[in-house]
């Protein structure tokens, strides 16, 4: 596995893959940003870049994340949810059959492994709350005002 460590917006991006694909995206508080990126990380790391810089609302390089099915079944499904749209805990616990099955949506939703990528942080509370994200919600709420800008201005 090789590991880098990137510049973002909203802290230190960490990268882990290999010639299978990305297993492993992740935001630090602090870290060494790498000065050089290994060549089975670099197309994760420009596609990061470019959706940093409004240049990219999906992700096409090959992943490798690891979990159960369930798992894996939950993060496929939040592959669906638009780029600058969100959808509630409940109705992704819905979309995968079992409305009764919120917490354990929730569960593997937090338990993604690959930040922005798979985007997790388009759920949001069904009372439209911002709630349960591992980065911290303050990069929760910059993550969708990124992705969905308002053009109204400020009246203070």
């Amino acid at each position: 596995m090789e590991t880098c460590f990137i510049n973002s917006p909203l802290g230190i991006t960490k990268i882990v893959g290999d010639d299978n694909g990305i297993s492993a995206i992740s935001i630090l508080e602090e870290g060494i940003i790498s000065a050089v990126i290994p060549s089975v990380l670099q197309e994760a790391v420009l596609q990061l870049q470019d959706y940093f810089r409004n240049e990219r609302t999906e992700f096409t390089f090959k992943t490798n994340a690891k979990g159960t099915d369930f798992h894996q079944k939950v993060w496929r499904e939040l592959l669906h949810i638009p780029y600058g749209t969100t959808i509630s805990y409940l109705d992704l616990a819905k979309k995968l059959g079992d409305a009764k099955g919120i917490r354990a949506a929730a569960s593997a939703n937090g338990k993604n492994p690959l930040w922005i990528v798979v985007p997790c942080h388009r759920v949001i509370g069904t009372n439209g709350s911002l709630t349960g994200y591992a980065g911290g919600l303050w990069r929760k709420k910059w993550l969708l005002e990124h992705e969905n800008p308002t053009n109204q201005q400020s009246l203070f």
